[in-house]
């Protein structure tokens, strides 16, 4: 019997971490996170971007490195942290999709680093920002590279002197909207447009603002490329 108690006793004292390997964990768990904050950085396309979000992977993969540690091998600890966490509600809805990509790895970081698995963590992480940045470099899964919305205001009585323009530069252009002034002077217009490969958009916007009874020129990326 007390053979028994003192080997229960030795396999408890065996999983609790020594304060070095404590702050090795915790040290590495940072590590991961700022690579995966870093990789977000970089890769980013869109206006989702956030600050924030990048502090919250850090935080996570520290924060989950913690919890891995406090849990060890006790199966008891597990459960009582489930029923704690889930008291806990996440309201913040991610914009884009591949932001919760990064949460993932957040998690699955922390969860190596807590439980010294370095090696693991080290190949995961490293393994996903090479991938991340050759879809990025590629720009892979786009359908349109060049499509944008033009939008600007003509002079009613002008003669559509920007149709050889949008011509010259595109190579589609379909009408979307057109709208009125309420005096009738103008005419404010839109149009999807699918630029050409050797153009830039750039001279577009600044030729098209040039001509003649034309103004309130914006050439904006499209909703296929652009994360709102």
């Amino acid at each position: 019997m007390n053979s028994a108690q003192n080997s229960l006793e030795q396999v408890a004292i065996s999983f609790v971490y020594r304060p070095v390997d404590i702050l090795i964990n915790l040290s590495v768990a940072f590590i991961f996170g700022m690579i995966v904050a870093f990789v977000y950085n970089r890769t980013h396309k869109g206006l989702s971007y956030s600050q924030s979000f990048m502090l919250t992977v850090v935080f996570i993969s520290i924060i989950v490195a913690m919890v891995m540690m406090v849990i060890g091998n006790n199966l008891s600890r597990a459960f009582a942290l489930v029923g704690a966490l889930s008291i806990i509600r996440f309201r913040t809805v991610l914009k884009d999709t591949k932001d919760m990509t990064y949460i993932f790895l957040s998690l699955a970081a922390g969860m190596a680093a807590g439980t010294s698995s370095y090696f693991l963590g080290s190949a995961g992480v490293i393994f996903f920002s090479l991938v991340a940045f050759v879809l990025h470099a590629t720009n892979y899964g786009s359908l349109y590279k060049s499509e944008f919305v033009l939008r600007f205001r003509t002079l009613t009585s002008s003669k559509a002197p920007y149709s050889d323009i949008i011509n010259e530069f595109s190579r589609t252009a379909n009408m979307l909207h057109v709208e009125p002034s309420g005096d009738g002077q103008s005419t404010k217009i839109t149009f999807d447009i699918l630029m050409k490969k050797d153009k830039d958009p750039e001279e577009f916007s600044r030729k098209l603002a040039q001509t003649d009874g034309v103004s309130e020129v914006v050439l904006v990326a499209s909703k296929n490329d652009v994360d709102y």
